[in-house]
């Protein structure tokens, strides 16, 4: 019991962290990143390159973070602002740039699988069960990387201008709020978020061009639970992490796979918003 409340935790951290940035784009822009599954996965190879040159796997983070950001940019720039008025025109932009991004990572490093260096390893006994460090250290760096967003969206005048923009992106120009620079930013932040989160699942994960697909689908469904805030995203993240981690354990790892995405689309035909309103 002790070993599956911690898996439930963790997992609930892993989607957190890979789901967050995902969030905040689309509460800001009203649009899916579906280059978001490419940033992650170039998060990944940043882990791979950090590994490669023999270097502390934990400079994965900021590296990771600057490539998803960068990415983040061109994408922004070359594919979205330019469809600002076409939201629809934007996802699919996104989900092109996405293939791409996902064809330059293989040209350049192949499509074979392979490992990064985990920052942590061995185990810790937690109430009598040995259980993995890294995945813990995920759940602080889970909690750290909320915190942070939380004090930038309630405490700094970029977060007051990001919340008027969510609730009203025609009432915040008009009261002289650049909605343009506010979803740059926005959009760059969600970015470097993805490049992060694919650094941290690659020692639970082997690291391929396709790596961000599947995340990229769940992420993808507890947005939609979630609305645009950060707070029912964690509910989120506990309630159907923790049904895959048991529906993994006690019927099949294969319908484990399946459970966010069935049961996100159970709970939206049930409240079309979701836990926004819970």
């Amino acid at each position: 019991m002790v070993a599956q409340f911690l898996d439930i935790i963790t997992t609930a951290a892993f989607l957190y962290v890979v789901s967050s940035g995902l969030l905040l784009v689309f509460g800001v822009m009203k649009i899916i990143n579906f280059a978001h599954g490419a940033m992650l996965t170039l998060g990944g190879y940043a882990a791979l390159l950090c590994t490669k040159a023999g270097l502390n796997p934990w400079l994965g983070l900021p590296l990771a973070a600057l490539i998803g950001g960068l990415a983040g940019i061109l994408v922004e720039r070359l594919a979205v602002r330019p469809l600002y008025a076409r939201p629809l025109d934007a996802i699919l932009a996104t989900w092109g740039l996405g293939i791409v991004i996902g064809q330059l990572i293989t040209l350049y490093f192949g499509r074979g699988v392979q490992f990064a260096e985990a920052p942590l390893t061995g185990t810790v006994n937690v109430l009598g069960e040995s259980y993995s460090i890294y995945r813990l250290s995920v759940v602080a760096v889970a909690a750290a990387l909320g915190g942070v967003l939380t004090l930038i969206l309630r405490g700094t005048r970029l977060g007051l201008e990001t919340r008027a923009v969510i609730m009203n992106e025609d009432l915040a120009r008009g009261l002289g709020i650049n909605s343009r620079l506010v979803r740059f930013l926005t959009f760059t932040l969600g970015s470097a978020l993805a490049g992060i989160a694919g650094m941290l699942i690659t020692p639970i994960s082997s690291i391929d061009p396709n790596m961000g697909v599947p995340w990229l689908v769940n992420a993808f469904m507890l947005v939609l639970v979630s609305g645009h805030s950060l707070t029912t995203l964690v509910v989120s993240c506990l309630v159907l992490g923790g049904a895959q981690v048991l529906v993994s354990a006690y019927v099949n790892p294969i319908l484990g796979g399946l459970t966010i995405a069935v049961l996100a689309a159970i709970i939206l035909r049930i409240r079309p918003e979701g836990f926004a309103r819970a």
